[in-house]
């Protein structure tokens, strides 16, 4: 008699990607430093010191840009139940992209250095945390469609992560594009990104539409 077949659902707990993601996070913000290179001139230091400051602005701007992708991570993930092969490639394509920034910065800091390159270098830049965005869409996209979600989040606060996970695509976008012309404008557009991000997500505790 031939062996039943299994019709029961593998559940996969959430826990070891976010364990994995934690680690390439904490990689990637650690490589950071790794670009800032003290001068080589000890009779001149603080002069060399201060000319580092593209690299201080690049590394302080990355890291809080990567503490703000691992913030937003955990409110995604905190609210799935389980996930599934999907989830586990989309999420291993977001790592990818992060662990790609810290090239971004150190051509961001060297292109502000030089004074040369510096649209190419902000495109560059900005594409690499456009690209991060989008994958937050699409993995949300992803999770909500599958039915992975805790159901205690609702509707209305699904919405509303979606929402802020779109308007980071749109932000970003907008300083990719006027960074491709204006290139300090676009650092700028996108360093704006960051302290309304860091702001908590209405209905992301699972408040209902009337929450306030």
């Amino acid at each position: 008699m031939p062996p039943k077949r299994e019709t029961s659902r593998l559940v996969r707990n959430p826990g070891r990607l976010l364990t994995f993601s934690d680690g390439v996070v904490a990689i990637a913000v650690t490589l950071l430093v790794l670009e800032i290179q003290p001068p080589h001139d000890f009779g001149h230091l603080a002069r060399g010191l201060g000319a580092l400051w593209p690299s201080y602005l690049a590394y302080t701007l990355s890291f809080l840009l990567i503490g703000q992708v691992w913030v937003n991570h955990h409110v995604m993930f905190d609210r799935v139940r389980h996930v599934d092969r999907g989830v586990l490639f989309l999420n291993t394509l977001l790592l990818m992209v992060i662990a790609f920034l810290p090239f971004s910065t150190s051509l961001l800091a060297d292109a502000l250095r030089a004074e040369q390159g510096l649209r190419a270098a902000v495109v560059v830049y900005g594409g690499t945390l456009w690209t991060a965005a989008a994958l937050f869409n699409i993995i949300w996209a992803h999770l909500r469609r599958a039915g992975l979600l805790d159901p205690g989040l609702g509707p209305f606060g699904a919405r509303a992560i979606g929402r802020r996970f779109l308007l980071a695509l749109i932000w970003i976008g907008s300083g990719v594009l006027v960074g491709a012309f204006v290139p300090i404008a676009g650092v700028v557009i996108i360093a704006g990104f960051l302290p309304a991000y860091y702001l908590p997500i209405r209905g992301e505790y699972g408040e209902d539409d009337g929450a306030t």
